[in-house]
């Protein structure tokens, strides 16, 4: 039997527009972030969120991001959204994890390399898995900005892991071979303007990632069918 090629499973954040998101889903993505948080300029409301999620097919997530909310309101949310799962980008404690995976939820923790909380306290949260980022600019997520993507490898070994940060078409590539992601997130980098996502670039962004075969193993986060 031939052996499937390993690669990268991808999911494309930061969506505002229904149609845009099914573009998106249509190039063989496995998942979409909404974000939640106020202070960015991509933040939707639920009614948004929701002509969104019901655009796309079912073997896409909707991952809704959060920074600190309660998990009440996130759940809250969710459902109003019909989101399938959650990113947590602040200081959220284990047992706001612990509630939203208890009610269904797949959940992702933000941690970071050069910020809080770090790669180094892991061990606290028992997420189904874990977006890495440097944490160099000043709201929470990768803020358009590269980094040494070397430093997280070695991560992915014991923990489903998601690289971001810095991310684009010409890049992704190198990122993925120097840290050992099992999954990629992307936003600005594939952006004409926040929330407005350049069709071309997605599309240029999926075929480098599904070109490129990883000689690792990978965790699927997003695609059940595959884990």
């Amino acid at each position: 039997m031939k052996k499937t090629r390993q690669t990268c499973e991808i999911k494309i954040c930061g969506l505002t527009d229904p149609d845009q998101a099914l573009a998106c889903a249509e190039m063989g993505i496995q998942a979409i972030g909404l974000v939640f948080y106020p202070k960015s300029k991509r933040c939707v409301s639920t009614g948004k969120a929701l002509q969104i999620s019901r655009a796309l097919p079912e073997t896409v997530q909707t991952i809704g991001v959060f920074v600190n909310e309660t998990a009440d309101a996130i759940l809250e949310i969710a459902e109003k959204s019909e989101l399938t799962g959650v990113q947590l980008h602040g200081q959220e404690p284990p047992e706001v994890i612990q509630k939203l995976e208890a009610n269904g939820l797949t959940v992702i923790k933000g941690l970071y390399l050069k910020g809080e909380p770090s790669i180094t306290e892991v061990a606290q949260y028992e997420a189904d898995a874990y977006l890495i980022e440097c944490a160099k600019g000043i709201l929470p997520g990768g803020n358009a900005m590269a980094w040494n993507w070397q430093e997280a490898s070695g991560f992915g070994d014991k923990h489903a892991f998601i690289l971001a940060g810095g991310l684009e078409p010409e890049n992704v590539s190198t990122a993925i071979e120097d840290a050992r992601p099992h999954a990629v997130d992307v936003s600005s980098g594939v952006e004409i303007s926040p929330g407005n996502k350049d069709v071309n670039k997605v599309r240029a962004f999926v075929d480098a990632v599904h070109q490129l075969k990883c000689h690792y193993p990978i965790r699927r986060i997003f695609n059940a069918d595959e884990k």
